[in-house]
């Protein structure tokens, strides 16, 4: 029988109605700036995986610019770190689908395979059933797209080599997209965090890894993206910058949130 990942965070981290989650994530989408003019192709982007209240603008201004690409990408390569199951490497789900209030997105079987092989790859029950990271990215994903396949993949302990050694496994062509799922800093003071988030947008636009510890819960699964980013010559772009000071939040103790696509160069 083919088994399905539930959601987990559907009434909590965004709404369980269909309808009302399908007009917040299109009317996120629309309040995203434009990226500016530009032929080249977004590979990858990295999003924030907070309550839509709080980071659902930011994800929008990540997810907006995959819309212009929905006719020809059919898979998506989704990586976000481990936040309730304690997880050597990265885990892929014992499952043949993940669940939404929008429907079902299935597993892209053959990509799953390709990984497994992998020295750091292990499969974990466990450690998606409760996680969020990749979970509330979904929904974007099937506003913006046509029918896609999924590659989910929860990092835990992993390093950035390990990590681009996956990417490059299921890089593919036109038809593959990588979505890196990470907020930044944690629970700074509103202007020390603002601070401290610019100072990691400069380094994930100039390429620059590994991450500080502690500047973003994704820093190892955003490490190995600069990592196989720069092997392959893409070029880094700041979409958004905000944290949950600016959304929903007060500014004793914020959370940071960063939208970056990352363009082939021709």
């Amino acid at each position: 029988m083919p088994r399905v990942r539930p959601p987990a965070v559907a009434g909590t981290f965004y709404p369980a109605d269909p309808g009302e989650l399908r007009r917040q994530v299109e009317a996120h989408l629309a309040a995203a700036a434009p990226a500016g003019p530009g032929k080249r192709r977004v590979k990858a982007v990295i999003a924030p995986h907070a309550g839509y209240v709080y980071s659902g603008p930011i994800a929008g201004s990540a997810f907006a610019g995959l819309s212009a690409d929905r006719d020809r990408i059919s898979r998506v390569v989704l990586l976000g770190p481990a936040h309730r199951v304690p997880l050597r490497g990265l885990g892929l789900p014992a499952a043949d689908g993940f669940a939404t209030p929008l429907g079902e997105v299935p597993v892209a079987a053959e990509a799953a395979a390709a990984v497994r092989r992998l020295p750091a790859v292990c499969e974990s029950l466990a450690a998606h059933a409760p996680e969020h990271s990749l979970e509330v990215e979904l929904p974007f994903l099937q506003v913006v797209l046509d029918e896609f396949d999924l590659l989910p993949l929860v990092v835990g302990d992993a390093d950035g080599e390990e990590v681009a050694a996956v990417l490059d496994a299921v890089w593919g062509g036109d038809e593959t997209r990588i979505v890196i799922s990470s907020d930044l800093s944690h629970y700074l003071p509103y202007e020390a965090a603002r601070a401290t988030d610019r100072e990691t947008a400069r380094a994930i636009v100039d390429l620059e890894s590994p991450l500080r510890r502690g500047r973003a819960c994704g820093g190892v699964p955003i490490d190995g993206l600069l990592t196989a980013a720069r092997r392959r010559g893409l070029e880094a772009r700041l979409l958004d910058l905000r944290n949950s000071g600016d959304t929903a939040g007060d500014r004793q103790r914020v959370v940071g949130y960063g939208a970056f696509d990352f363009l082939e160069v021709a």
